[in-house]
């Protein structure tokens, strides 16, 4: 399984970002992040996932940019079992693009540390950092969804020279700006979310949060979107189980204590690559 292990480059990550967090180190050691790559190509896109999301997440957008969703570590497998039906193996991602996707610590394979003080968007932007290293790659195009837009942001910060461009999708300055709306229906949905224990109920409450209704109801031939949704979901969400609440915990702490700084901001402005900022009603 592919899996990079932090300590191992955040030394020299600390050195160049952060001189000031030498305890960094020690409170990473032991911690691994999970991550599959998929295509093949000199350019380079990481994807970073959102509250409570995995790698398996980005599977359209993976699709979309290589042409398939099965990753090179599956390629890999498939080349060397004399059994496999498929020879296409590495012929996959002929795009010229390379992706990653991985998952955020406390969530899926990766590591999940218990104290609420180990997860807060600029540590898991060093996570995302240490990927690069471990993947040997200079620079990438960055692409962060709701959470991973907040970690992308403080990467981008980070390491401005790094970042080929930068995609943020549903992102928030941070805090209290990531709250929406209050309304019957945003509580109702929130009630749910804390209170799903099984991934059926997961799946549910999430297609609830990440569509409307209209367009849920409407039929793809002889079903509905909720029903084909609802499958595919309930797949995803079981193949890696339900999040432990240490992750969930920490992760909401990452949410509720990110702050992008003026200063942060004037960094990824000044450093002059292409930023798309995408945002639903």
């Amino acid at each position: 399984m592919p899996f990079c292990e932090i300590a191992k480059h955040q030394t020299s990550l600390d050195d160049a970002v952060d001189a000031a967090s030498s305890s960094s180190s020690s409170n990473n050691k032991g911690i691994k992040i999970f991550y599959k790559t998929y295509g093949h190509g000199p350019t380079k896109v990481l994807l970073i996932i959102g509250l409570a999301g995995t790698h398996d997440s980005w599977g359209p957008q993976i699709k979309g940019l290589t042409g398939t969703e099965r990753s090179n570590d599956d390629d890999r497998m498939r080349a060397v079992d004399p059994n496999s039906s498929d020879s296409g193996g590495c012929g996959y991602g002929g795009n010229g693009i390379q992706v990653c996707a991985f998952d955020n610590r406390g969530m899926g394979r990766s590591s999940v540390p218990t104290k609420k003080s180990e997860y807060t968007t600029k540590i898991m932007a060093k996570d995302a950092i240490a990927l690069m290293d471990h993947l040997g790659w200079r620079k990438a195009h960055i692409f962060g969804h709701s959470m991973g837009a907040m970690i992308a942001c403080k990467l981008a910060a980070m390491v401005p020279d790094r970042v080929l461009s930068l995609a943020l999708l549903n992102v928030t300055g941070g805090g209290f700006e990531c709250l929406p709306k209050l309304d019957s229906r945003t509580i109702s949905v929130a009630i749910r979310f804390l209170k799903a224990k099984t991934p059926e109920q997961r799946a549910a409450v999430d297609l609830d949060t990440h569509y409307t209704k209209e367009y849920l109801d409407e039929h793809v031939g002889s079903s509905t979107r909720r029903a084909i949704l609802y499958q595919e979901y309930v797949k995803g969400i079981s193949s890696t189980g339900m999040q432990s609440s240490y992750g969930f915990d920490g992760q909401v702490n990452a949410c509720w204590t990110h702050k992008m700084t003026r200063t942060e901001i004037e960094l990824i402005r000044s450093a002059g690559f292409l930023v798309s900022v995408i945002h639903g009603r």
